[in-house]
Order: structure tokens, then sequence, then C-alpha cells
């Protein structure tokens, strides 16, 4: 569907009564001859003001006419053409009624559903553009900021990207309301507040439930509730989407987890849970081989459990990667947890409290 690049929030300023009635038709999907009945114009009348309209707007054919239609504010989805004027809402009324929110899942491959039933989210493109919404959650994204994240260097030759949003506003319809998931002001594109759950929303909640908990002397219901951010990681980070923001959310995203998986392990310790810290440990170390803090705290679990041998076996292990990898020795990090089990020092592995 190509359409002509703009630089600005499309406009119907400049349109007299006739262009607008007929633009709010069109970007309704009204047929030229539904139009002229509707309007009590000739059908061969309706294909001259709309050539007048593409003229004017600078669009290339009907496909875009209805775009701008649409994302200009003149047609919303589901309600038909805007014809009177928008007034202020009252008092609360700008609170989305409570009812099925459109569940969207980033913590893997990209996904979205409703009520259990899956959502049609488009080609890897237009899947890429809602992930980007659903990453900066809470704030608005930038036609150039969307153009960026997801084609890089290779921008498309036509304004893609309000072409896309509609698809996704359609797809993302909560129920039968017409009210979409995705709104857009002159600045840009966000999700809705309200509408949409996001799992990393979710995450980030619980991790920051577990830190309180910790703070009020209750670590087993901190490592409960890092067990359940945690659990919302599925699979690989936004698999197979492209650009350069997806690449970058997969690292960010990936740090994250461990950091999360790093503080439930440490309160593990503290909690006397030292083979279930191990095995977990294990299993996050061979992910991340290169990773000295998780490797420091595989070793105060082996210490911990009285394998002092494994312990330093796990040392020569990542001292002798990271110099084959990355030519560096180990870290000083690491190398203060060889230093403290060798001297049985208790205290300065932070064990010499936790219980027994």
């Amino acid at each position: 569907m190509p359409v002509t690049a703009t630089t600005s929030r499309p406009s119907a300023a400049g349109l007299g009564r006739q262009e607008r009635e007929v633009l709010h038709a069109v970007g309704c999907g009204l047929r030229d001859d539904e139009i002229a009945a509707a309007l009590a114009l000739p059908e061969e009348a309706v294909a001259g003001v709309l050539a007048r309209i593409l003229g004017q707007l600078g669009l290339r054919d009907r496909a875009a006419a209805i775009v701008h239609a649409f994302d200009c504010g003149l047609v919303a989805p589901g309600r038909g053409p805007r014809t009177r004027a928008v007034r202020p809402l009252p008092r609360g009324a700008g609170c989305r009624p409570a009812g099925p929110k459109v569940q969207i899942s980033v913590l893997g491959p990209l996904r979205a559903w409703q009520d259990g039933r899956p959502l049609d989210l488009g080609h890897l493109r237009q899947r890429a553009v809602l992930a980007a919404l659903a990453l900066r959650a809470g704030r608005t994204v930038s036609r150039q900021e969307l153009l960026d994240g997801v084609w890089g260097a290779e921008p498309p030759v036509t304004n893609v990207v309000p072409v896309h949003i509609y698809r996704l506003r359609k797809s993302l319809r909560i129920g039968d309301s017409p009210d979409s998931v995705i709104e857009h002001d002159r600045c840009g594109y966000r999700l809705a507040p309200g509408a949409a759950d996001v799992d990393l929303a979710r995450m980030e909640r619980l991790v920051t439930d577990a830190g309180a908990a910790h703070r009020a002397g209750d670590p087993a219901e901190a490592v409960r509730l890092c067990s359940r951010a945690l659990g919302l990681f599925r699979g690989e980070l936004l698999a197979g989407l492209p650009g350069p923001l997806a690449e970058l959310e997969r690292l960010r995203l990936t740090e994250r987890r461990i950091a999360v998986a790093q503080r439930k392990l440490e309160w593990q310790l503290l909690l006397g849970q030292d083979a279930e810290a191990a095995a977990e440990l294990f299993a996050l170390s061979a992910e991340h081989p290169l990773n000295e803090p998780v490797a420091a705290l595989l070793m105060r679990a082996l210490y911990r459990g009285g394998r002092q041998a494994d312990a330093l076996a796990v040392y020569d292990r990542t001292r002798r990667r990271l110099a084959e990898d990355l030519g560096v020795p180990p870290s000083r990090l690491l190398r203060r947890t060889c230093r403290l089990i060798l001297s049985g020092d208790e205290a300065g592995l932070g064990l010499a409290g936790a219980a027994r």
C-alpha cells in the first residue's frame, strides 16, 4: 500500500467542506457509488473530488487517502466519519472502562492475545513496530524512532509506518469496542494507558516488589517474587524480529534476566538453599560462560555447599575462557572470590550470617 512520505502530522485543514466529507467517506472504506448516494453527488463527481484531494494533500492513491483520513483523526476505527468537533470529555471519562485487555508478550517471541485468543500481528516488520511500542509502553514513540528502530540504515521508500499502525489498530481492537490499543498524537504513537498488559511491565513490578520484600526482612518472599518474574521469560527474546531496536533490546533484556536471576540466587544463599542455587547457577554459567559475576556467585554457592575444589575449578575454567575468547585476565571480583575461598573467609564471601 504505497503512500507518499510526509514530514509533519497529517492534516485536512486546507480542504473545503465537500472535500472533507468525501475524505471522511473514503476513510470509512466506502466505494464511489456509496459515497455518491450518501452525499447526494453524481458518481463521476466523486472521482473528481477525490482527485482534487489527492492533489492537494500530495497523496498517491486511494489507499493513501484512507490512511491519511485515519491518521489525521477524521476517521476512528469502528466509528465512521467524525463529522462533529470533538468536545472535551466529562471528568473521569478519560479512563478506559474496565474490561478485557490485550495481552502482549515481548519476553520471548512477540505475541498478543485477548481472552485466550491469539491475535494476528502481520508480517515481521509490522510485528517489530508493535514490539517498539510495547517496549516503550508509557511513552510516545515518534515516526522517525520507528523508522530508525525497525528499518535502520535502509528506510523504506514510502511512508509505511502509518499503514502498519492502521493494520495493528484493527488487529488490536478491544473486543466489540471501537477503541484501539494504539493511540496517535502529533508526536507519534503509543500504547493507550490501561489498554494493554505487557509482560515486561509485569516483570519489572514483580522485581520492585521483591526488593521491597527483601528490605522488609522477608527474603523468602523476595525469592518467590523473583521466581515469578523470571517465569515470564519464555524462549528466544523477540525471536526473528528485524531492526536495530530488536537487536539492542535482546541484549538489554538478556542482561536484565541475568541480573534478576543473580538477585534471586543471592537471597537463596542467605536462606541456606545452597544446592538449589548451585544447580541454577551451573545452568546460567553454561549459558553465559564469560559472565564473571555469575561465575563468582557459583563459586560462592559451591563453597557454601562444602565443594571448595569445584568452586576453584569454576575459577580456573572461567579464567581460561576469558584468556582464549577475549584475551583478558580475570576481573578483580573473580580474583578476590578465589582468594577468599582459598583463605576460608566466609565473612568476606558474605556467607558468615547465612542460614545453615
